[in-house]
């Protein structure tokens, strides 16, 4: 599968992931990582926040509806695996965002752009697997 290349779009996108970033953080002191976010909205709950929290995920499944109201269209996702690769995928990333104490949200937009050295190890070995999961998936 060919992947478009959509610079100003792109700019665009990492321009309001680093501006929602900022915006909680000032507004509230925490973090944007959203396995983290996600995490708190689950058993056992966490009542301080919870609102907040839960119109941040609404905002990540809204988006693209909303983006269809302004454009007239709705962007199709399109995923070149089964239900199964999909599955085990989200476990596997679901279990390297624990085991890692965050996602890429939190250790690549947030950490690093606050200097940690723990975001920098982490993000070098999201990227190492990306890179490796990538090239096995296309060569094997």
């Amino acid at each position: 599968m060919a992947t478009i290349f959509t610079p100003w779009a792109s700019l665009a996108g990492g321009a309001l992931i680093g501006l929602s970033a900022v915006l909680l953080m000032a507004v509230s002191g925490r973090i944007a990582g959203i396995s983290g976010i996600v995490a708190r909205l689950l058993p056992p709950f966490e009542r301080p926040g919870l609102a907040a929290r839960l119109a941040f995920v609404l905002g990540l499944v809204v988006a693209p509806f909303a983006l269809g109201l302004a454009t007239g269209t709705v962007p199709a996702p399109q995923i070149a695996a089964g239900p199964a690769l999909l599955v085990v995928a989200g476990l596997l990333v679901g279990f390297g965002a624990v085991w890692g104490h965050g996602c890429t949200s939190g250790h690549g937009v947030c950490g690093l752009a606050r200097l940690s050295p723990r975001s920098l190890v982490a993000v070098l070995v999201f990227m190492a697997t990306a890179i490796a999961t990538v090239f096995l998936m296309r060569h094997a």
